[in-house]
């Protein structure tokens, strides 16, 4: 296993998505997902209680109840940092992130003590916001998320898809008011750049733009860090699975030329597309944390090898350069 830092804490340099787990991918292999991450040395795990509302029966708390079952029975404790993530949880049965519950000061109260009581934990230790409220100032968001620090109900704040002058602004408040500010970011990222004058098709999801890169960079360079993490950072299956086409936003010249790259320096190091797309993001400046969602012990497998893949300093700035 590789580790890396969040903000001075050490982590696995990959984090376990538990999107799923106890819904979709049933509990025996969600616990045995997990056992095997940790048992690999995996310390980073992701969630959020609105997982998964979407799907058939589900009310949007499943993934972090069984994660705090999971914990319960493995007598996990802080040896693991267990990220969640509030504001997306639907206010109407039946319907989507349209009613979501939002971001006012009541709705993080609320919904952090939800989650800490379902995770069976005193302090969350990471908590975003899941995704940008236009209905509430991030002033009060961010009054909010610093009352739970100061009541050691949080340890790290982190702000999930959000444009890029909203993270600039929640720095300015947060410093004007002697708060802690947001310093983990989660944005979609891969290897393979979409064009960003096309819609992704998940609505939900917002990428990691060039603009955000030069903020995160800018803000290292006054002494600010910055955790960025990478959510789908494999594509859905997209590298490595025919039936899995790639989403029209990544029709373009460029797609071509990375995947052309990505062919060759994965067969120059005898692994996989999506092993070499995990080590370049794993390589990455600014520094970047891949978030990977699997449904299987093998997948997972796959993903902890990347984690022992060292591409060369020639390999990744070809990787890097290709357009």
């Amino acid at each position: 296993m590789r580790y890396t830092t969040v903000n001075g804490r050490t982590v696995s340099a990959l984090c376990l998505g538990a999107m799923k787990f106890g819904s979709t991918t049933d509990a025996a292999t969600s616990a045995a997902v997990l056992d095997r991450f940790v048992e690999a040395g995996g310390t980073f795990v992701d969630t959020a209680d609105c997982y998964q509302f979407w799907v058939e029966g589900g009310q949007g708390h499943e993934s972090e109840t069984f994660l705090g079952r999971w914990r319960r029975e493995r007598g996990v404790t802080d040896e693991v940092v267990i990220a969640t993530k509030l504001g997306a949880q639907p206010t109407v049965p039946g319907t989507g992130v349209e009613t979501q519950e939002g971001l006012s000061a009541k709705v993080v109260a609320m919904a952090a003590e939800r989650s800490r009581e379902r995770l069976g934990t005193d302090t969350l230790d990471l908590l975003y916001a899941h995704r940008e409220d236009p209905l509430t100032p991030i002033e009060e968001t961010m009054g909010a998320f610093n009352e739970l620090v100061a009541q050691g109900s949080v340890r790290e704040l982190g702000l999930s898809n959000h444009r890029t002058w909203r993270l600039e602004r929640a720095r300015a408040t947060a410093e004007a008011n002697g708060w802690q500010r947001p310093r983990v970011l989660q944005y979609r990222y891969s290897y393979l750049q979409p064009r960003h004058d096309a819609p992704l098709e998940s609505a939900g999801h917002m990428h990691a733009t060039p603009e955000l890169m030069d903020f995160v960079r800018a803000q290292e360079a006054e002494g600010r860090e910055h955790t960025l993490v990478a959510y789908t950072p494999l594509l859905s299956g997209a590298y490595t699975k025919p039936d899995k086409p790639l989403e029209y936003s990544y029709d373009h010249p460029g797609t071509v030329a990375r995947l052309a790259v990505l062919d060759e320096v994965a067969k120059e190091s005898g692994a996989t597309r999506n092993q070499v797309v995990l080590a370049w993001l794993m390589g990455h400046e600014p520094r970047v944390i891949p978030l990977v969602g699997v449904s299987s012990v093998a997948q997972l497998d796959e993903a902890l090898e990347a984690t022992d893949l060292t591409l060369t300093p020639e390999q990744h700035s070809r990787l890097t350069a290709a357009r």
